[in-house]
């Protein structure tokens, strides 16, 4: 198998048999992905090649290699429908309904926004003060068995507002779903989180494991994970941004800006990698909200 040389790659009827081939063979789908990057495919170019190729054989045909071909489906999830954010001729204002909110910095791959103007300072300043008496230690949820636990990674104390806890919740979770286009109904209550020096979260991924035994019960609330919206309440004095590591990409956490970013696919490939560096000096507060497929219950 040789790609194209062209910037443009095409996804021909060669390189889909290849494709299917290899998953009857029995081959893992991110060895396929490897073959195809280290003959000179792209990875966008690549992994769009596997998904279209493999749903369009299970739905079209029934034979001995289906459960070779479900399997390689299930290792590279098909891409989803994610929120986003309008940003036609590169507009620099959004519209979050009761005000505007600026556009700091756009990547399109993976597709993160860093937004400014999301809270007030009076707002930020009222969920933390709301967020304190119900603090404890950050929990995260455990695909292995679908509840909660304590992870080493996460060295912060946290709580969960209920959707439509208090008026700030209300309005910030409105925006929200003005500016990325998503149902209000669609995201997990607001987290709040407080880092005092030295802590951090380290680099992670928001979806939700599909190979972990406890993220089918997890699903059932509303599907996957498919956007994060981080919103910063405080400034510390040093450290405290948010990494991207596959893209070398750091959000200084400026009170009242958010970062929002996306991940169509519950699969490294969506670069989606991120965390919290470690806190130097100061505190800093987030507030986090994660977005899902359909409603969360």
């Amino acid at each position: 198998m040789k790609a194209q040389q062209s910037t443009a790659q095409a996804i021909t009827p060669q390189l889909r048999q290849w494709i299917i081939d290899q998953a009857t063979a029995g081959y893992r789908p991110e060895d396929v992905l490897k073959s195809m990057q280290d003959a000179g495919w792209q990875e966008d170019v690549a992994i769009q090649a596997m998904e279209t190729t493999l749903q369009a054989h299970l739905s079209g045909q029934a034979n001995p290699a289906q459960a070779a071909l479900t399997v390689a489906q299930e290792a590279v999830p098909l891409a989803v429908p994610v929120p986003d954010a309008n940003l036609n001729d590169s507009a620099l204002y959004l519209d979050a309904g009761d005000r505007q909110v600026h556009v700091l910095s756009v990547m399109k791959h993976p597709r993160i926004l860093v937004l400014g103007n999301m809270l007030s300072d009076d707002e930020c300043e009222a969920l933390i003060e709301a967020a304190k008496p119900r603090l404890a230690r950050s929990l995260t949820v455990s695909t292995k068995t679908g509840g909660e636990e304590v992870n080493a990674d996460r060295t912060s104390n946290g709580m969960f507002f209920p959707r439509g806890d208090n008026e700030v919740v209300k309005r910030l979770e409105a925006r929200i779903a003005k500016l990325f286009d998503w149902p209000l109904e669609n995201g997990e209550g607001l987290q709040v989180l407080h880092y005092r020096p030295g802590a951090e979260y380290k680099p992670h991924y928001d979806y939700f494991d599909p190979k972990e035994p406890g993220t089918r019960s997890i699903l059932q609330r509303g599907g996957q994970r498919v956007a994060t919206v981080l919103v910063y309440l405080s400034e510390p004095e040093k450290g405290g941004g948010t990494t991207f590591p596959d893209v070398n990409l750091e959000v200084a956490p400026k009170r009242g800006n958010a970062v929002f970013f996306s991940y169509d696919k519950a699969h490294p490939s969506t670069k989606s990698l991120h965390g919290g560096a470690p806190v130097i000096a100061g505190e800093k507060w987030i507030a986090t909200k994660w977005l899902r497929e359909r409603e969360f219950v």
